[in-house]
């Protein structure tokens, strides 16, 4: 965090601009809120896989979140809403405990989401009357990191909630228009912007809010690149599809390849044949028919690798990405490289040299996840304007495809 002159009176950063910080509060927590109330109890009560999470129990937990981490600490006399919280809805932190087991969230039919919106307004009042107190900085940076998580279980949601309607047979639309209809790169040849390497540094600066995965800033050496400037769209990978792309032992990495057969992979998720040798696609606004123009979503890295080899037959020597490349693309070109879909790197997700976690239970945030996860940059349509940024490193496991993840392709000189 940057440093304050007075304790208590440093701005968040909320969409660009700067707001006090119990300005910045409300708003993120009224924009989960938002989200939120399209649903029914019902809907906000369902989990749809172990990796998914119950609307109802992301409306939780990034309220914890705040009771455990700022308010138990630095509001002494504000009673817990409900002490058995603390099991329900820890996520991983094991410093702070015992938890309810991930894979179960969805038997939490209690308590409803009545309670739960009960608890978010609990945990809400006291916040504000805590940050109009003038705190001291420790709660200014601690808050500022909750916004954050919070800011990440916003795109949870979403990506939770089309998980779980696309498999009900009524095909429920969460929205009337989806956040990815805007997002089209047209149908010609990607242009490929040439970036020329040597020694360059990366890594958030230390004079504002990062995540401590970002850090230490530090130097890394690239060999000259090309990077295309836009995404792989839908028609491109229809493409590798026609081709025999799932198919072709030749393509995959062994995981993947294996994954893919034993799971009938034949297109990315939510891809849906019309019977008519055509697709469809599952969306936020229902099922739609498939935009060649769009940006292709929802593929693991293992097909994100497939494609890029593919490619490479007709854009010579096509790969993925290191997140180094993409960073240094990223920041001389924001506008070129942020938003539309997450990008798949060909970096693990590894501690930058010299990393080291917070100490206590934040130190769990991300650092104990640094094995057997790929790297994703840039952000989606979904993704909160404010949260992503140039050196924000999201990661997943090479086979997850209900993130908002796409493709972009690099070459060598």
């Amino acid at each position: 965090m940057a440093s304050s002159d007075q304790a208590g009176d440093e701005p968040a950063l909320l969409f660009g601009e700067r707001l006090p910080m119990a300005v910045a509060y409300a708003a993120v927590r009224q924009q989960t809120e938002e989200l939120a109330a399209p649903l029914s109890p019902e809907d906000q009560c369902l989990q749809s896989m172990p990796d998914a999470s119950p609307v109802k129990w992301h409306l939780a937990h990034t309220s914890w979140f705040f009771e455990t981490f700022v308010l138990k600490a630095f509001a002494p006399d504000c009673r817990p809403f409900d002490a058995r919280f603390d099991y329900l809805f820890n996520s991983y932190y094991e410093a702070a405990g015992p938890r309810h087991p991930r894979a179960a969230r969805g038997i939490l039919s209690r308590p409803s989401s009545a309670v739960v919106h009960a608890y978010r307004a609990h945990v809400d009042s006291a916040m504000r009357a805590l940050l109009e107190a003038r705190p001291p900085q420790a709660v200014i940076d601690i808050t500022t990191l909750g916004l954050r998580h919070e800011e990440q279980h916003q795109e949870l949601i979403l990506m939770d909630i089309k998980h779980l309607f696309s498999l009900n047979s009524l095909d429920p639309a969460y929205a009337a228009t989806d956040p990815f209809e805007g997002v089209r790169l047209g149908s010609k040849e990607p242009k490929w912007r040439r970036h020329t390497g040597g020694l360059v540094e990366i890594g958030a600066a230390e004079n504002s809010f990062s995540f401590d995965n970002e850090r230490p800033r530090h130097k890394v050496w690239l060999e000259p690149f090309l990077l295309a400037d836009r995404l792989v769209t839908n028609g491109e990978y229809l493409a590798f599809i026609a081709d025999g792309g799932y198919s072709r032992p030749d393509l995959w990495l062994s995981d993947g390849w294996a994954l893919a057969a034993s799971e009938g992979w034949r297109a990315p998720l939510y891809w849906r044949s019309d019977n008519g040798g055509g697709w469809r696609i599952f969306t936020l606004a229902g099922e739609q028919a498939l935009d060649p123009q769009a940006p292709v979503l929802h593929v693991s890295y293992y097909e994100a690798d497939a494609f890029a080899r593919w490619a490479g037959t007709k854009w010579r020597g096509a790969r993925l990405p290191t997140e180094a490349e993409w960073e240094i693309a990223a920041i001389t070109g924001p506008d070129a490289y942020m938003g539309g879909a997450w990008v798949w790197t060909q970096s693990p997700y590894t501690p930058y040299p010299g990393f080291k976690a917070e100490a206590g239970a934040l130190g769990e945030y991300n650092g104990k996840f640094m094995c057997n996860q790929m790297v994703l940059r840039g952000g989606s349509a979904a993704t909160p304007r404010s949260h992503a940024t140039p050196t924000y490193r999201n990661f997943y496991p090479p086979a997850a495809r209900w993130a908002f993840s796409g493709i972009r392709l690099a070459r060598d000189v």
